[in-house]
Parts: C-alpha cells; structure tokens; sequence
C-alpha cells in the first residue's frame, strides 16, 4: 500500500470516528443549540466497514497470514478495551444517573446486567430480530456486525471446501438478514483492496473520480437519502419489519452511499503522490490519532453523559458543552496510548493461548495436528 495512501486512510478513519462521537454529543440536556456536522454519522459507519474490510484483506495477505497470527490481532485489538468498558460502563451510568438524571433519559438500559455484559462479550446483540444494548453504550451494535465480518471472512480464507461453505452456512444462520444485509459493504472494502486493475487507472480519472465522490456525497446528503431508504424499506415489508432491521434499516441507501466511499478511495489511491508533502509532513500526528480511533469509537457515549452529569452545567452556555467534550477527547486520548502500549503483550498472551488449544487438538498419524 502506498504510504501516502495509508495516511490517508488513517485520517479518515479518525475523523470517521469524531463525527460519530460529534453525533452523539447533540443532545439538547448538554447544549441548547443543534451540533454542527451530526449528519454524516451514518456515512461515518460506512466508511468504517469498508476500511475495515479493506485493512483485514491488506493484513492477511501481508502479515497474518495464519489463523492464529489473524485471530490473535483481532481478538486482543476488540477485547482488551472491550473487557473493561463492559464492565466499567454500568458503574458509569449509576453514578451518572446520580449526579445528574436528566443527561441519561432513553439513553441507557437497566436491568438483566450480567446478560448484557455476556451477550456483548459474545458479539451476538444483534443477531436476528435482537436488539440487546448495552447500557449507554450505542456504538457497540457495529461491533457485533464487524467480528462477524471477521468470523466470515477467516472461515472463507482460512479453510476449503465442505469446511469453509459449512462454516460459512453457520455464521449466516447464526447471525440472520441484519448483519448479512450489510456484508456487502464490507466486502467491498476487500475488493477494493484485491483488485489491482484499480491501481491501473488513469490519473485524469483518478482526479475525476476523487472530486466526483465529493459531489455525491453532498448531493447524496442534500437529499436526505438515508432516511429515504429507511422510507423505501418501510414501503416494502411494512414499518414493524423494518423497525426490526434495526441499525440496518437504510441498508437499501446504504449501497449507493458505500459506492461513493468507495469511488473516494479508488480515486485518491492513484493521486495520493500528489499530496506526499503534505501527509508524511503530517504522518506523525495522524498517525497517532487514528491509533485512538478504536477507543474513541467505543467509549466516547458512556463518557459523555457520564462527563455531562458530573459537571452537570447550564445547557445554553457553550462552554459547558466544550468541557464535556474536552473531558471525553482527554480521557479517550489517556485510555487510548495505554492500551496501544499493552496490546502487543496482550496479543502475545492470546497467540500463546490459541497455540496451545491447537496442541490439544487430535493428532494424526504423523503426530500433527489435524487440520481440515
């Protein structure tokens, strides 16, 4: 991947993940005025899924080409902020709706805490027709989405034959039309990355494709498409079953949407050189901000109205809405270094585990494990 290019991704996967945290913080108990730019939080999650699905194809053909070596990744980069936050977050909201019961109004859950905790622990809230939130933790439905893009995607690399399509009936059969219905735009962040035909495009078109992505994406939010689409689903099968497509609900302008984040990207992919003084000058700082992304993703909701009850000011002055947003970037920033500095060691300790479970496994003749 071209350096360049990598910077750029990294960009906007952070600022991806501030405007879904900008979104979140629009609540009339915190400031009287609406936020600026809460709209683009929907094209925030697409862009999401497209990286990622583009990352975990760069990654397995460059380096973890194994299922430990992918598996060990994936499972100490999602659990070791996700262990704490998940038991950390009820304790959060407690306090808060203590201090300050107003910031938290239909924006957290009660209840049945230990069936939430396991329920997000396994990644399966959003299976079928559940919809199991945990606690004021909002972001985390796409998290249940993703590690299931990543069981998919490791089952079809991974394994052949009747092992990889029994595999892969399992995971569809376990996770039901929600998730799959949004598989293909994380797919596509894979074909972005695999087909090398794109990397062929000529530079003029390149620019046109760059610039041309921009202007849909306006005319796209111009028209309010993703609340057409959720409209259109409604029209379709009725609004009760569209409800029940829950976070998936704009599914069908989500296509068209995902079609343009990915004209964005094939299009700076080929000019990216072009702007070389500017990102590797800047590499550093981006750079570091996008290694925050994953924890300003995941625990910025529980810190905003945990931060909005404990200093509990006046909604129409704006200077309370920047101190809680100022205590929410600091603290995703403190929690965020430290676990980039622990995860290698955690990675090892879940590659050591995942080695020794493949020991246990029975042997053939030739005294290895077994493997399909």
């Amino acid at each position: 991947m071209r350096k360049e290019f990598s910077i750029y991704l990294d960009f906007v996967r952070f600022m991806a993940a501030l405007l879904v945290a900008i979104s979140h913080s629009d609540s009339r108990a915190l400031i009287a005025d609406s936020v600026p730019f809460t709209e683009h939080s929907r094209a925030a999650v697409i862009v999401f899924f497209i990286l990622s699905g583009y990352v975990i194809s760069f990654v397995t053909s460059e380096r973890e080409g194994t299922p430990v070596a992918y598996w060990s990744s994936r499972l100490s980069r999602f659990y070791m902020l996700v262990i704490p936050v998940l038991l950390l977050n009820p304790i959060l909201d407690t306090i808060g709706q203590t201090l300050g019961p107003q910031f938290y109004d239909g924006k957290t859950t009660h209840g049945l805490a230990w069936l939430r905790i396991l329920a997000s622990l396994a990644y399966v809230n959003e299976i079928w027709d559940m919809s199991i939130m945990p606690f004021s933790n909002v972001p985390f439905w796409s998290l249940c989405y993703e590690m299931w893009y990543y069981a998919m995607f490791a089952a079809f690399i991974f394994t052949k034959g009747r092992t990889r399509n029994w595999l892969l009936a399992a995971c569809a059969l376990i996770v039901g039309p929600k998730i799959l219905v949004l598989a293909p735009i994380w797919v596509l962040g894979v074909v972005l990355h695999r087909w090398r035909a794109l990397d062929r495009i000529p530079e003029t078109m390149s620019w046109a494709l760059f610039f041309g992505s921009i202007v849909l994406y306006a005319l796209f939010q111009r028209y309010e498409l993703t609340g057409y689409g959720y409209a259109q689903l409604g029209r379709l099968i009725g609004k009760h079953w569209a409800m029940e497509f829950s976070f998936s609900r704009c599914f069908i302008t989500d296509y068209p949407l995902a079609l343009i984040v990915a004209t964005n990207f094939i299009g700076f992919r080929n000019i990216s050189h072009r702007f070389g003084s500017i990102l590797i000058s800047l590499e550093r700082p981006i750079r570091w901000l996008a290694g925050l992304t994953f924890p300003l993703y995941i625990i910025h909701q529980p810190l905003l109205l945990f931060f909005s009850a404990l200093i509990n000011g006046d909604p129409k002055t704006h200077s309370f809405y920047f101190e809680v947003v100022a205590c929410t970037l600091l603290t995703v920033a403190i929690v965020g270094t430290y676990v980039e500095r622990k995860r290698k060691v955690f990675k090892r300790r879940i590659s050591s585990l995942l080695l020794g479970l493949i020991a246990l496994r029975p042997k053939n003749t030739t005294g290895e494990p077994m493997v399909q």
